[in-house]
C-alpha cells in the first residue's frame, strides 16, 4: 500500500507474473481448474475476451496446464504494444490468440454468443475466466479487505474505494465486499473516454455505444461499452427481481441500446444504499495525474490507475481513507508515460526484449460461425 497524496492510498496489485492486478485472481483459478479436472479425469477449452489485461492473466494461469486449452479473442491492434507481446509470444500448444477485427464488446459478443449455444458448449466443454466467471470476481473480493485492513486503524472506521473500471468486474467484487459486511464509505467507478458507466451514475440512463462511437484510448483496458457485470449490480438494485432485470438487459437493451432507470425510485439506492459514485477521465487528465503523482511522490502509475487517481479527488473526505486499486505497472503503457514525463517506466527484467519475440496470433473478423470452427479445428 503506498501513498498518493494525504488520504489517498495506492493499493499495489499489479505483482503477479503479467504486471496486473487480475493476475492474483487468474493464478488461483489456475491452480483450480487444474487440480478438479485432474480429479475429474476431464478436459475443458477455455474461452475468453480481453481488452489488455484479462488476457495475459489467463494464458499465463493456464500455460502448461494438463486439461486446459485456451482460445483468447482481443481487438486486433487496439492493445499496446507491450500487452499484444505478452499474449502472442505464449507459443506453448494449449495457448491460442484470435485477434478480432473490431473493438472489445465485438469480442465480448462472441463469447456471450458461444456461451448462449449450449449444444456446442457442452459438445466442446467451453468454460471462461473473464470476470464473468464467478469465480475470479470471489477472489477479487479479497482486495477489499487487505486495503481496508492496511489503511484503517478500527474496525469502527469507514473506507472508500476508487476503481478504474471498464467491465464493471472488479468494482463489482467491492460492492460483494460491502454487502459482506466490510465497512466500505463510497464505491467510485472511474471510467475514461467511455463513459458508459458513468453516465448510468449521474442520470439513471444506461446506453451502450456502437464499435464507431468506441473510443480508442490510452487507457485501453477500459475501452469497453458493455459492461458484463453491471447486470448483477443492477440485479441487486432491483431488489434482486429476475424478471424485470432479464428484460432490461435482454430484450430492451438489445431491442434499444439502452434502457432508463431514471425514473425508477429505486435508482436513488445505487448512492444511498450501495454507496457508488463515479467520474469521467481522458487523456489530458491522465497525463496531468502521471505528472503530479511523480512530481509529488516519486511514484510513477499506469493510465488506468491514473483514472482512478483523478476521480478518486473529487471524493476525498475527512477522516475517511480513500484507496485507489492500482490497474497495471506503467511499463504496460510506455508510450503514455514517455508522453506525460518524457522518460520510459521500469521494465522487469524477464520482458526485455519481449516485444521482438516470435508472435502466433489468427487474425479474424468478428464472426462467430469462424470463431466456432477454429475451435472445432483445434479440438477434433
Amino acid at each position: 500500500m503506498g501513498q498518493a497524496q494525504p488520504d489517498m492510498f495506492l493499493e499495489a496489485l499489479s505483482n503477479g507474473p503479467t504486471l496486473a492486478f487480475k493476475d492474483m485472481a487468474m493464478q488461483l483459478l489456475g491452480n483450480l481448474f487444474e487440480y478438479e479436472l485432474a480429479r475429474r479425469g476431464e478436459a475443458l477449452n477455455i474461452f475468453g475476451a480481453t481488452s489488455g489485461d484479462t488476457g495475459s492473466a489467463a494464458e499465463y494461469a493456464m500455460r502448461g496446464k494438463k486439461g486446459v486449452r485456451v482460445f483468447m479473442t482481443s481487438p486486433n491492434g487496439r492493445m499496446s504494444p507491450f500487452q499484444q507481446a505478452q499474449m502472442f509470444s505464449l507459443l506453448d500448444e494449449n495457448i491460442h490468440n484470435i485477434a478480432i477485427e473490431g473493438v472489445f464488446d465485438d469480442c465480448q459478443d462472441i463469447v456471450k454468443a458461444v456461451s448462449n449455444d449450449l449444444d456446442f458448449k457442452r459438445q466442446y466443454k467451453i468454460g471462461t475466466v473473464n470476470s464473468i466467471n464467478w469465480a475470479r470476481l470471489l477472489a477479487q473480493v479479497v482486495y477489499y479487505f487487505a486495503g481496508y485492513f492496511q489503511a484503517t486503524q478500527s474496525n469502527d472506521q469507514k473506507a472508500s474505494f476508487t476503481v478504474p473500471s471498464g467491465n464493471f468486474g472488479n468494482v463489482c467484487a467491492g460492492h460483494v465486499a460491502r454487502m459482506m459486511g466490510l465497512p466500505i464509505d463510497r464505491l467510485v467507478v472511474a471510467t475514461n473516454e467511455n463513459d458508459v458507466l458513468d453516465e448510468f451514475f449521474r442520470t439513471g440512463i444506461y446506453r451502450v455505444r456502437g464499435t464507431a462511437d468506441t473510443h480508442e484510448t490510452s487507457s485501453p483496458s477500459m475501452d469497453i461499452s458493455k459492461a458484463s457485470n453491471f447486470e448483477r449490480f443492477v440485479f441487486d438494485l432491483l431488489g434482486r427481481d429476475a424478471v424485470q432485470t432479464k428484460a432490461i438487459f435482454g430484450e430492451g437493451l438489445s431491442r434499444q441500446g439502452f434502457f432508463d432507470l431514471s425514473g425508477d425510485p429505486r435508482f436513488a439506492q445505487a448512492a444511498t444504499t450501495y454507496g457508488f459514485d463515479s467520474g469521467r477521465s481522458t487523456h489530458a487528465d491522465r497525463l496531468k495525474t502521471i505528472q503530479q503523482v511523480f512530481a509529488n511522490y516519486g511514484v510513477m502509475i499506469d493510465t488506468h490507475t491514473a483514472d482512478g487517481v483523478k476521480v478518486a479527488k473529487e471524493y476525498l473526505k475527512p477522516q475517511v481513507p480513500m484507496i485507489v486499486l492500482e490497474t497495471a505497472l506503467p511499463i504496460k503503457f510506455a508510450a503514455t508515460i514517455v508522453e506525460a514525463l518524457g522518460r520510459q517506466p521500469e521494465r522487469p527484467p524477464q520482458f526485455e526484449g519481449i516485444e521482438a519475440l516470435p508472435k502466433r496470433v489468427q487474425v479474424m473478423k468478428a464472426d462467430v460461425d469462424l470463431v466456432k470452427a477454429y475451435i472445432q479445428q483445434h479440438c477434433d
